[in-house]
């Protein structure tokens, strides 16, 4: 459960990363600039990887949520660099990112919710 924590946070970190990349850019403008656009390219790897070790338990309780969306992406960056289109990843970023870190946002709120941390230890009665 806390690799599960960890993962959706990092999908959460990721995906608004991704959208801050894009925000205000064109895709020619994305296209020339590389360091935001190797960026670009990082966070979408990391949403892949962290939405492929999500345990399987999690992935059959929300099935709503598109997990393997973004590991066919990663795949497809790290398998195919020199073939990736930067003008849909623009656009990926732009229209679905927002939806999909919302769903794994509500994920992450139920998950913490439903399994609060456990409170710190404190004192002992009567010492």
């Amino acid at each position: 459960m806390q690799r599960d924590l960890l993962l959706l946070t990092e999908l959460i970190d990721a995906g608004e990363q991704a959208q801050q990349l894009v925000h205000g850019v064109t895709p020619e403008e994305l296209t020339n600039d590389r360091p935001r656009r190797d960026a670009l390219l990082w966070n979408f790897t990391v949403l892949g990887e962290a939405a492929a070790q999500l345990s399987p338990d999690l992935k059959q309780r929300f099935p709503t949520v598109p997990w393997q969306q973004p590991t066919r992406l990663r795949n497809r960056i790290v398998h195919g660099y020199w073939s990736v289109d930067i003008g849909i990843l623009h656009t990926t970023a732009t229209d679905q990112l927002p939806g999909f870190t919302t769903q794994v946002r509500q994920v992450l709120d139920q998950l913490t919710h439903d399994n609060p941390p456990a409170p710190e230890p404190g004192p002992l009665p009567g010492h």
